[in-house]
């Protein structure tokens, strides 16, 4: 089933004001929650009625009559002869169908044009070849498995001769290097004689000690003297992803938006360093730690306190001052941002380290910031089996959750160390002074965060966030927001952090109350959950700000400001329904304030206020995970009880969070079928989400005082139009989808009674 919200390619309009995806009822088990099971075809979700009916036995008789039918032709019946009076006891012989050569002929050249045909070809494929729509169903799924048949046999030949071919060079390799020695590491390189493991250790220590040669070469300038007699180090710890399954993308690429939105040519402006750059990287990676921790610990007059009392202040004066190196004059046009946060977070501090240090895992944890990123080159994995000396050249895509501002680009090195027991470091610094992109209108001066131990698996850090941007192109709603530098400022990379923190001990938690309603205890139901919610709040924040990788297109006169829409296709993806996707968002300010709108939003009862696609149905909470000590952060599964007691019930998946400098509430249509696996601690990378949903952040104005002003928030979706990839995107379909979204928003404005805004 598609798991969003399906628009039909063809009678477009027909969508608004009918419900979604309709979905069959709930059962109750012994074992915990369970849905009912839904009517499946082809992939699409078949409205189950109350009553009983005669489909399925319909489907049984027509999967007999389709026995075969792929091969064979003409009109065939064989039936057992019966007796008198119908008394034979002999059973009756099955009644098989066979094609006609004329109808096969027919069908087969369909299929070589369209292997998949929608619901409306193949009704017409019936009428003009004299069959059942159900037939010619039956007879491509029979085709696309016999297709599929044929296609694995001939590569498991293929594969076999390749095989073959493999193994002897592999003996002819084996003989060659048995009298070797391996110019690396000095040892034998036949394999009988050494073990893989011990033979891999010497290739990294022989890599090691040409490692630490370098770093000391260029840390005697800073301490007087070489660092000498390192002794043989084993291979550094391998990334460990958390429990709660932050994102792995793969390789040394996180694309929150993966294919969607081309993350495959991620920043094609940027190549790993030359290898004359590099002994240059490593001493401005030194001198960038330096600043940071100076930046970190110092006070008056480098950092002055703003009006609010609360805020810091960076002294551009004392700071060109107090770090006359740095990385080069501002650049003309560019301003200066920067600002510093303090706080203590639910994490081991070596946790936390991984988690910065892991390009998978710090862009999915922070994906309302990270748009995309990329580790072009690792320059140093650490020594000591952990991430101290760790050198990494980077490029990023930074965000706000909206297509009104553009993402901010950049290519930087980052550098990891230990400053004594408990205490690290890591600093980003731009490397724009080596390799200037003409592209980029963004540079870090040094940024990153301290980091030092806390009693009871707490961690105090300290974040710093400097950089200098050229941001004329952002709308002129947000302006106030960027200018006051909280929109990619330290305080917003806090927040996520501490809300993310929280997220993760709920999941750990073992003390859930069982005796509340709605409440899942089983653990592992409870952190599949978890990380199929993560992964449709990831899809929605890649989908909805202006990155660099994909064109908005503009669409005036919605009654929004401007609706931004934008297509993509998805073949191979299990988790998106394929075909054609058009996503379309908007974002527009209200004069209440962001918590407000945010209560709204995420409230069942106001749901039907706004909600087009719930039809006016009763929304009900069946479960809920508590994501932190705030209620607004959890994720819940809800039932719409629909209005027309001829329809059955919708299942939203829906995740709601909320921190000092923003909201989120993002929900998508989901299986009935596929959340009883997740339900039961079930793989749900399988499940096919379509998110849409809302991004609430305050408008700027007033914001150093507690966020007094009004609210600016983004509404998104992501709808499919057309099942078949190949398939043209119509006017239509964008028609539909611009109603629905201004639709949508003249909603919220009449229910928060600010029509006029």
């Amino acid at each position: 089933m598609p798991a969003g919200f399906m628009v039909p390619a063809r009678n477009m309009p027909s969508m608004i004001g009918m419900g979604g995806n309709n979905i069959g009822g709930f059962a109750s088990s012994s074992s915990g929650l369970s849905l009912g099971q839904p009517n499946m075809m082809e992939g699409q979700l078949i409205p189950l009625e109350m009553t009983q009916t005669s489909e399925s036995d319909q489907i049984a008789r027509m999967r007999d009559e389709e026995l075969d039918s792929t091969t064979k032709s003409g009109s065939e019946n064989l039936e057992g002869a019966s007796g008198d009076d119908g008394q034979d006891p002999r059973p009756k012989k099955k009644r098989y169908h066979r094609h006609t050569q004329h109808q096969i002929q027919e069908m087969e050249a369909f299929f070589k044009e369209c292997p998949h045909p929608d619901d409306k070809q193949r009704k017409e494929l019936s009428r003009e070849l004299g069959l059942e729509p159900l037939q010619v169903k039956f007879w491509f799924q029979n085709k696309r498995t016999q297709m599929k048949t044929q296609h694995e046999r001939q590569e498991n030949t293929q594969l076999r001769s390749e095989n073959e071919k493999l193994r002897a060079d592999n003996m002819r390799y084996r003989d060659a290097l048995s009298n070797a020695s391996c110019p690396n590491c000095g040892g034998p390189t036949a394999i009988g004689e050494m073990s893989f493991d011990e033979h891999h250790l010497r290739l990294e220590n022989a890599r090691l000690r040409e490692e630490i040669d370098r770093i000391s070469a260029i840390a005697a300038k800073y301490v007087g003297k070489p660092v000498m007699n390192y002794p043989l180090l084993s291979s550094p710890a391998p990334s460990r992803p958390l429990d709660l399954a932050v994102g792995n993308f793969g390789g040394q690429q996180a694309g929150i938006g993966g294919e969607m939105y081309g993350a495959g040519d991620l920043m094609r402006s940027f190549a790993p360093p030359a290898e004359a750059d590099k002994p240059m990287i490593i001493e401005l990676a030194v001198a960038a730690m330096e600043e940071l921790i100076r930046m970190a610990q110092m006070g008056e007059p480098l950092w002055m306190i703003a009006l609010d009392g609360a805020t810091s202040v960076l002294n551009e004066e004392e700071y060109m001052r107090t770090f006359p190196r740095g990385i080069g004059l501002k650049p003309a046009g560019y301003k200066c941002e920067a600002s510093r946060e303090t706080s203590v977070v639910i994490m081991n501090h070596i946790n936390l380290v991984e988690i910065l240090m892991d390009v998978n895992q710090w862009s999915t944890v922070f994906s309302g910031i990270v748009s995309r990123a990329m580790t072009l080159e690792v320059l140093s994995t650490g020594v000591a089996g952990n991430y101290n000396g760790a050198l990494q050249v980077m490029t990023v895509e930074f965000q706000v959750p909206t297509p009104l501002v553009p993402t901010r680009e950049s290519y930087y090195v980052r550098y990891c160390k230990q400053h004594g027991e408990g205490m690290w470091a890591v600093v980003d610094v731009s490397l724009d002074s080596l390799r200037p992109a003409p592209t980029a209108r963004c540079r870090r001066r040094p940024s990153g965060c301290l980091i030092q131990e806390m009693p009871n698996g707490y961690s105090k850090v300290i974040w710093v966030e400097h950089v200098e941007v050229d941001d004329r192109g952002v709308h002129n709603l947000y302006k106030n927001l960027v200018n006051s530098g909280h929109a990619f400022g330290a305080k917003r990379w806090v927040a996520t952090l501490e809300r993310q923190c929280e997220r993760l001990a709920s999941v750990m938690a073992t003390n859930v109350p069982t005796a509340d309603l709605g409440v899942i205890s089983n653990q592992e139901g409870r952190k599949s959950m978890l990380k199929l919610a993560e992964r449709m709040v990831n899809s929605f924040c890649a989908g909805v700000s202006a990155s660099t990788a994909h064109t908005w297109t503009t669409l005036s006169g919605t009654g929004a400001d401007d609706v931004r829409v934008m297509t993509r296709k998805s073949v191979d993806d299990p988790g998106r329904p394929p075909g054609i996707v058009l996503s379309a968002a908007t974002s527009f300010w209200l004069p209440v304030h962001p918590k407000v709108v945010f209560d709204f939003l995420r409230d069942d009862n106001s749901r039907n206020e706004w909600d087009i696609l719930s039809n006016g149905g009763v929304v009900s909470e069946m479960a809920h995970i508590a994501n932190g000590r705030d209620t607004g952060n959890s994720v819940s599964l809800l039932r719409v009880n629909s209005v027309n007691s001829s329809q059955s019930n919708m299942l939203i998946l829906q995740e709601s969070g909320t921190d000092a400098t923003g909201s989120f509430v993002v929900y998508a249509p989901v299986d009935i079928v596929a959340m009883n696996v997740v339900l039961n601690g079930g793989d749900p990378d399988y499940v096919a989400l379509l998110p849409s949903g809302f991004a609430i952040l305050p408008d700027g104005a007033g914001v150093n005082q507690g966020g007094s002003g009004g609210s600016l928030l983004t509404v998104a979706f992501q709808i499919l139009v057309d099942s078949v990839p190949t398939a043209k995107l119509s006017l239509g379909s964008v028609a539909t989808v611009n109603n629905l979204i201004a639709c949508t928003v003249e909603r919220i404005k009449a229910a928060l009674s600010c029509d006029a805004a």
